[in-house]
């Protein structure tokens, strides 16, 4: 789904109409009933209480990179939202988004991934043979109590309206979720003060840029704020013919691709999407789209290196 405009505005009549059904949203997922999973391994929970596009991927890539340049063996983990298959299972070069989700295939280039509706026993297939686990989402899971828990904002938006879905873009109430955090991740964005809770600042950085400069590009992106992506294309000096925004995850026909690249060469222009959309493409048609990456860069480093060494030294203490 898009997300709705009315989300990040002050509540609209609109807004204020649906917080009734925004409670009951909250109250029945409040009433799963169900034991976490007891961790033998350390778990990192990389969650957020806003619906899409905070920027929890990148997050947890960071810090499965910062872990294994301490020479650590990290396993990643996600619900596999968007793919057909429930797992748990191992992520290999054979699954396709349309099995196990777009966000899995990426995280899987980096360290072995692991998926399952079940966030619990994706947990214990993911375990065995890591000195860390990485949890891609899950904070609302009662199957999973991280370790270190970090919820990522995203700096600029925030928590949008602060109503619950469907009024707005949370999924549990702020204050319930700072209960179990045990940090903040800030991605763009002012520093944002949180009383007590530490506060790890971050900016996403899109690599090799100068080809964009003057570069004229229609763009596309089915990502949960996909104005964010175009912005940056802007901000990198690409000249817009125009963009293309489409729902959360989704799955792209060959056809939507097709009159994409044939508006492009129409246009003289460049077909450029992100990473994330990039694997949910035709597998044929990839090739004639360029992919803009980028990663995430720490604006206070030792915040992050803080935690990450008492968790460690929490294990290793136990």
């Amino acid at each position: 789904m898009k997300t709705p405009g009315f989300w990040f505005r002050p509540p609209t009549l609109m807004a204020k109409l649906l917080q009734p059904l925004g409670l009951l949203y909250y109250k029945l997922g409040q009433m799963r009933a169900a034991n976490a999973v007891k961790t033998t391994t350390p778990l990192i929970v990389v969650g957020n209480v806003v619906a899409g596009g905070a920027g929890k991927t990148p997050v947890v890539l960071a810090l499965a990179t910062l872990l294994q340049q301490r020479g650590l063996k990290v396993h990643l983990m996600a619900k596999g939202y968007g793919g057909k298959l429930r797992g748990p299972l191992r992520v290999t070069e054979a699954h396709t988004a349309a099995e196990v989700g777009d966000e899995p295939l990426l995280l899987a280039k980096i360290a072995p991934t692991f998926i399952g509706h079940d966030r619990g026993a994706a947990y214990e297939l993911a375990a065995p043979g890591a000195d860390v686990v990485i949890s891609d989402d899950g904070l609302q899971s009662p199957r999973l109590k991280g370790d270190l828990t970090l919820l990522v904002l995203d700096g600029v938006l925030g928590f949008g309206n602060g109503l619950l879905i469907p009024a707005g873009p949370l999924r549990e109430p702020v204050d319930t979720a700072f209960k179990r955090i045990d940090a903040v991740v800030q991605l763009g964005g002012t520093d944002r003060p949180f009383g007590q809770t530490p506060v790890a600042l971050a900016d996403f950085v899109v690599h090799d840029t100068d080809w964009l400069r003057g570069t004229r590009v229609i763009a596309f992106a089915g990502i949960g704020q996909p104005e964010k992506f175009f912005a940056t294309l802007t901000t990198c000096g690409a000249s817009m013919i125009s963009a293309h925004a489409f729902g959360d995850h989704h799955p792209y026909s060959i056809a939507e691709i097709e009159k994409l690249l044939h508006e492009a060469a129409a246009s003289n222009a460049v077909l450029v999407t992100t990473s994330k959309d990039h694997v949910r493409l035709p597998p044929h048609l990839r090739v004639q789209v360029k992919v803009v990456e980028g990663a995430l860069i720490w604006r206070n480093p030792d915040v992050i290196t803080r935690l990450l060494e008492e968790l460690l030294a929490r294990y290793k203490a136990a």
